[in-house]
């Protein structure tokens, strides 16, 4: 029996605001990786793994805490996980971070920093004109909190540069951890 040794994998999580870029992104790089990479979208994984849950603080924990927890269980068996999460809270996203450290996966964290106003004005989804017409609530950096993230491991400001140049900026930091 010959046992081979698994890619060294790690999760890339892409954090910001809803419009931010973040899937557009994920799938944009994944179409450059030339090794295992799963997209995890954060309104994908939502419909199925946590099908039921709010947007209370502890419901919005859940979910993130769920794609974490796939996440790093793909990483560690060599698969690059590009998760697409708002993710809001420092806290659950430390604790995402900490579950991969536990499995032996990597994790690199990454800031989508789009402004809101940019994102008001992408609003791909229609929450922005929802929630400016007082049909939704608790719109994440509107009026629920994001908390960005204050040492990520890399910061993307989608509205400055193309998305051929995100992507770049990705894979040279991908590239440094050997996983690209």
């Amino acid at each position: 029996m010959t046992v081979t040794a698994v890619a060294t994998g790690a999760t890339v999580w892409l954090t910001g605001l809803p419009s931010a870029g973040k899937t557009t992104l994920a799938t944009a790089l994944a179409g450059r990786l030339e090794r295992p990479v799963e997209v995890l979208d954060g309104d994908e994984v939502r419909a199925f793994l946590s099908r039921g849950l709010g947007f209370s603080r502890e419901d919005r924990d859940t979910n993130v805490l769920r794609i974490g927890w796939v996440a790093a269980t793909l990483a560690k068996h060599g698969v690059v996980v590009l998760a697409s999460v708002i993710s809001p809270f420092a806290d659950t996203r430390a604790r995402v971070r900490e579950l991969h450290e536990a499995r032996g996966a990597g994790f690199v964290e990454v800031h989508v920093a789009t402004p809101v106003e940019v994102c008001s004005e992408r609003d791909v989804k229609g929450l922005y004109a929802r929630q400016a017409a007082g049909e939704l609530s608790g719109l994440t950096g509107v009026d629920a909190p994001y908390e960005a993230p204050e040492a990520p491991d890399a910061v993307v400001r989608t509205q400055d540069q193309t998305l051929a140049e995100s992507v770049e900026q990705l894979l040279t930091v991908l590239r440094e951890r050997g996983l690209a």
